[in-house]
C-alpha cells in the first residue's frame, strides 16, 4: 500500500492515478490516524520551503512521519518541495527542515551560468542515476524528467546524491539517506520515466 501525504500541497491526485493504473494499491492521508501502518510514504511538495514546513506541521501529520522515520519504519520519496524540505535548511526560508537526508537547499547562482540559462529551471532535463539504484531501475540511459525550481539540494555528502542533472552546472537531483529518497523532478508528470520510477519504489 503507497501512502500519499496530503498536506495541501502537490500533484497527490496525479500521483494516485499512476498507482491505480499500475494496479498498486494506494490512498492519501490527510490526518496522523490515515499514517497507520503506512510502510511506503510519497511527500509531495510545491511552492516555498518555509510554505511547505509549516503546512505540514499544521496538518498534524508531522510527528508520526518523524517518529515511521527514525524507527526505521517505512520507505519514503519527497517530491520538488518534498524533497528539498528533507534538508537541515533552506536558502529560501528560515525554518528549519525535517533534517531526514541532511544538508542544505541552494539557491542556483545564475551569475555562474555561461549559456543563456535562467530561473527558473523549468521544462526536460536529461537525468543520470548512480549505477546499481533500485529506484532508477530501466532508467540508466536516455532517461528524461520534468523539472520546475529555483532551488537545489546540496547533500550532506557525495554519497547521498542518487542521480545529477546539468543546469548551469552540475547538481544533485535524487538523492538518498537509508531508506528516505528525494526527487527534485516531477516523475508524475514525466510520462514513462516518471510511471517506471514510481513503480520502483513502490518495489523496494
Amino acid at each position: 500500500m503507497i501512502t500519499i501525504v496530503d498536506y495541501g500541497l502537490g500533484n497527490v491526485q496525479a500521483i494516485a492515478n499512476i498507482y491505480k493504473r499500475l494496479d498498486i494499491p494506494a490512498r492519501l492521508a490527510r490526518t496522523a490516524g490515515d499514517l497507520d501502518g503506512a510502510r511506503k510514504i510519497v511527500l509531495p511538495g510545491v511552492g516555498a520551503f518555509d510554505w511547505a514546513m509549516r503546512r505540514l506541521g499544521d496538518s498534524g501529520m508531522r510527528e508520526p512521519l518523524d517518529a515511521l522515520v527514525k524507527a526505521g519504519k517505512c520507505d519514503v520519496i519527497g517530491i520538488c518541495v518534498g524533497m528539498q524540505i528533507l534538508a537541515e535548511s533552506s536558502d529560501e526560508g528560515e525554518l528549519p527542515g525535517l533534517s531526514w537526508v541532511g544538508g542544505r537547499v541552494r539557491l542556483f547562482d545564475e551569475a555562474r551560468f555561461q549559456d543563456r540559462t535562467h530561473l527558473p529551471h523549468m521544462g526536460w532535463n536529461d537525468v543520470r542515476p548512480r549505477a546499481g539504484s533500485p529506484l532508477f531501475a530501466g532508467l540508466e540511459a536516455n532517461a528524461r524528467f520534468y523539472f520546475l525550481h529555483s532551488y537545489y539540494f546540496e547533500p550532506p555528502e557525495p554519497a547521498a546524491a542518487l542521480a545529477t542533472a546539468d543546469y548551469g552546472g552540475e547538481f544533485a537531483c535524487a538523492v538518498q539517506r537509508g531508506r528516505v529518497h528525494g526527487v527534485q523532478f516531477h516523475p508524475e508528470k514525466s510520462h514513462q520515466w516518471g510511471i517506471t520510477l514510481l513503480k520502483n519504489f513502490a518495489e523496494l
